[in-house]
């Protein structure tokens, strides 16, 4: 097709097969052939629903995205991380394992977004296609979207299409979900934890050699991986698993944050939810801690994350002291922290804070005498140190919280 017919291309045809026709490949190949481009249609799990593949077109990535039925974890962390897809626009990109640029576009209907639109761009022509075409070719295909993932009979596919259904709140009951499960693996499957890997940090590693997902089922190959909401979920079953995730996250530039002890798997969606807060804590701006930790190893600041500007629980005598502190550049609420967190430890204390025993001694009896910090009544020493921890959190965000030695794996 010439540069002007390009110009001046229109989805009329396309539309009047959308009134005529109720199936979603076969729309695709009419978009594919109208585009004249190869694409993928992904459903909101990054799962290929439909795809057009042009005799002679040859790319491998394209290729092991049809095959394997999901695209890679490197193109699941470019849509994670594009601002024109998350506000709603289309992004073209080149994938660094890929010689042709691609067109990303998110499929969204009745304010739900239901997948993407993936066109490759053989020839630099998809530019040249009007904004109204494009328009009309994602609605159509968006609203097929939205008709086949209405149909409440569409059983589940996959095992993953479960844990996805299961973490959306999908289950009302544990046997509705035991139910669901039979015949799959997940009956017999019982992980120690899940580790949440974000892919809006992540920067590949490959360049034509690597990929991170080989990577992971290599190193984890009975994880069962998948994509959920842009991040990568990954099931652990040893306690020696967490010893493999810094190397990893080094080389792939991860976060990553493993859950706590997993009884059950219908808890999985309570478990998520704190680990996915605990990841959102680690791409803080104000955190600048290692790339892999435990939800457990973040407890304190996450909660006091979610008590941040709860000023009102802050004691008074406590609030006097932190302004005193940024009046004179003293370090009384560190000392009351520490203290407190040592068991009121003289020499535990000084060692915390790298001061000499007089210093600290100082410290204690001025804040006491002056200031009115009951350190003698240990019926008020919680509310103390939850007053303090909410004002360190304030002055010194999370990293003042975070464990002071490498992470324990053991």
């Amino acid at each position: 097709m010439a540069a002007t017919q390009w110009e001046t291309c229109s989805a009329d045809a396309l539309l009047r097969e959308f009134f005529a026709q109720d199936d979603l490949s076969r729309l695709v190949e009419g978009a594919g052939a109208l585009l004249g481009c190869p694409l993928l249609v992904l459903d909101d799990t990054f799962h290929v629903a439909a795809h057009h593949l042009p005799l002679g077109f040859s790319d491998a990535v394209f290729q092991a995205s049809v095959r394997s039925g999901e695209i890679t974890y490197e193109a699941g962390a470019i849509i994670s991380r594009s601002p024109a897809l998350s506000a709603g626009a289309a992004d073209c990109i080149k994938l660094a394992d890929s010689p042709y640029r691609r067109r990303f576009a998110p499929l969204v209907s009745a304010g739900v977004r239901l997948g993407y639109l993936i066109c490759v761009d053989t020839d630099g022509h998809l530019e040249k296609i009007p904004a109204q075409t494009w328009n009309t070719v994602e609605q159509i295909l968006s609203k097929q979207l939205f008709v086949e993932a209405s149909r409440q009979d569409k059983p589940f596919e996959t095992a993953e299409d479960i844990l996805r259904h299961l973490l959306d709140g999908g289950f009302p009951s544990v046997p509705y979900f035991r139910l669901q499960i039979s015949g799959t693996y997940l009956v017999d499957f019982h992980p120690l934890a899940f580790a949440l890997i974000d892919l809006t940090v992540y920067h590949s590693g490959y360049l034509g050699q690597r990929h991170l997902k080989e990577e992971a089922t290599a190193i984890f190959p009975d994880s069962h991986s998948f994509l959920y909401k842009g991040n990568v979920v990954l099931f652990l079953h040893r306690r020696e698993d967490m010893e493999r995730f810094p190397a990893l996250a080094e080389e792939f530039q991860l976060k990553v944050i493993v859950s706590e002890k997993m009884d059950d798997l219908f808890a999985l969606p309570a478990l998520y939810r704190t680990a996915s807060e605990a990841l959102a804590l680690m791409t803080d701006e104000r955190f600048h801690g290692g790339r892999v930790y435990t939800v457990a190893q973040l407890r304190t600041p996450l909660l006091l994350k979610n008590l941040e500007g709860r000023e009102d629980l802050i004691a008074q005598e406590v609030r006097t002291l932190a302004a005193h502190d940024r009046e004179k550049g003293t370090q009384y609420c560190e000392t009351l922290y520490y203290y407190l967190i040592c068991c009121r430890s003289l020499q535990k204390t000084c060692e915390a804070l790298f001061a000499h025993r007089n210093t600290v001694l100082y410290r204690i009896r001025r804040m006491q005498e002056e200031f009115g910090i009951p350190l003698d009544e240990p019926v008020k020493h919680a509310d103390l140190l939850l007053s303090v921890s909410l004002l360190l959190f304030e002055a010194k965000g999370p990293d003042f919280f975070l464990p002071k030695l490498p992470p324990d794996n053991s």
